[in-house]
């Protein structure tokens, strides 16, 4: 690159910091969500053992007094409407919810953005070792269990593979049901929320938006009950580490460390006494 094309980057991101970090997170962000999509295809499609740990996890929620599927996907598949909104619900706002927290969070301040995005990202990554460890079988894979989006796949853009778009189920996983990061990321959704948000009304949207998508993947027949609790879990887990972690403050254009806030009003105060 030559060195006039250096000069104006570098004159870009002077003029336009902000800008620039906006982007550098939309390109990190677009790396997590490719890493999310395709380290899924890597999983054993192994249908067996899938079905195999499927049964085991219906085993322990009937144990546990957790075996809540069947009603609700007999809810969903009965109902013509709710079936159709729970299917756009599942393939839709898992990715739209998420992406708008983040743009949110961002545009609040580093302070407030980094610890939740590194959450996210710690959890994403958890949840993606267990998929490769654990492949496991929907409960739409099961006799018994209706899968809804496809009874409603000619009303929407997914085909007959989960909310793949159609034509593209081949580049989806369809054993990754264990953890649920739809589950995952909306609770992450409604802790940003209830961190950062100004209005009471906007605290309980967000949590309301996690109880939801937990109804509505687990009433699909994309996810058992207990894939909800273990990625509710997961990103406990984020957070807990993310919150841990060192926010580097904030550095003015010269790349050197700014005063605090209070230290550089004082300063101007005692420079207007002299």
């Amino acid at each position: 690159m030559s060195m006039p094309s250096l000069t104006a980057i570098a004159g870009v991101r002077q003029r336009y910091p902000r800008l620039t970090r906006g982007v550098l997170e939309l390109v990190l962000v677009l790396v997590l969500w490719l890493g999310y999509s395709l380290s899924r295809l890597l999983a054993d499609t192994a249908m067996t053992p899938a079905l195999q740990r499927a049964h085991g996890l219906l085993h322990i929620e009937k144990h546990l007094g957790l075996h809540w599927e069947v009603p609700l996907n007999q809810l969903f598949s009965a109902h013509e409407v709710l079936g159709l909104l729970g299917s756009y619900w599942y393939a839709a706002l898992h990715y739209v919810v998420t992406f708008a927290v983040l743009v949110w969070l961002y545009l609040r301040g580093r302070h407030t953005y980094l610890p939740a995005r590194r959450a996210l990202a710690i959890a994403t990554i958890l949840g993606l070792v267990i998929y490769l460890m654990l492949p496991t079988a929907p409960p739409r894979f099961l006799g018994g269990y209706v899968d809804v989006l496809d009874l409603h796949a000619a009303a929407g853009w997914w085909g007959t593979d989960a909310s793949a778009p159609r034509g593209l189920g081949g580049l989806t996983n369809q054993l990754a049901a264990f953890p649920s990061l739809h589950a995952g990321w909306a609770l992450w959704c409604a802790i940003a929320l209830h961190r950062h948000a100004r209005w009471s009304w906007v605290k309980v949207l967000g949590w309301l938006y996690a109880v939801g998508t937990a109804v509505v993947i687990v009433g699909t027949g994309n996810h058992w009950v207990l894939d909800v609790l273990v990625g509710w879990l997961v990103i406990v887990t984020g957070f807990m580490v993310a919150d841990g972690l060192p926010v580097r403050a904030d550095r003015d254009r010269r790349g050197r460390m700014g005063p605090p806030d209070g230290a550089l009003a004082n300063r101007r105060a005692q420079l207007a006494v002299d």
